[in-house]
């Protein structure tokens, strides 16, 4: 120990001392964990870009973005029942503040059809026309081929130990808002 700053030198090591303790700023452990911290979320960040690009190309060939294709499968879901805006905007994978905008542009492709509720004037539904559905048709084949080509560099096991791991991440979510 040397030096008349607040810092230490512990057998090569710098340390430093704040009040009554002394914090270790560098280990082997400490430093190795944050490094594969740092490289796992930038290699998750990475994938789901280089995912959503890939995806959003595709969609383009159909005249749609990926957050239009979206909408449209969920509205698909409901299997001619009527949702609101809330409800697609609460499954959107991507959850956006412009939903309205999206929704807006489906129906001047004539693929939504937006309503008012008769028995409450002030809810809006929302329905897939038959072009919608007639569309999401066109496009299920292919998007399948294009997810299977994405990911046809995994096997089947890696395949399954990666759905369940980002499974595990993305039920942890809680604790990624903080």
């Amino acid at each position: 120990m040397y030096g008349k700053s607040n810092r230490l030198y512990f057998f090569g090591k710098k340390i430093f001392q704040q009040e009554k303790s002394i914090i270790f700023v560098h280990t082997n452990f400490v430093m190795t964990t944050i490094k594969q911290n740092k490289q796992l979320i930038i290699a998750l960040i990475r994938t789901g870009i280089g995912v959503t690009e890939n995806l959003s190309g595709f969609m383009k060939g159909y005249g749609l973005s990926l957050p239009q294709f979206n909408v449209l499968r969920i509205l698909r879901g409901f299997n001619g029942h009527p949702a609101n805006l809330s409800t697609v905007n609460e499954r959107m994978i991507h959850k956006m503040s412009n939903t309205t905008r999206l929704i807006d542009k489906l129906i001047e492709k004539e693929l939504v059809e937006r309503c008012i509720c008769e028995k409450n004037r002030r809810k809006i539904e929302l329905f897939i026309t038959a072009k919608g559905i007639k569309l999401l048709e066109s496009i299920d084949n292919a998007m399948d081929a294009q997810e299977e080509e994405i990911v046809k560099i995994l096997t089947h096991n890696e395949k399954e130990e990666l759905l369940q791991l980002l499974v595990k991440l993305n039920q942890s979510k809680i604790n990624l808002k903080k």
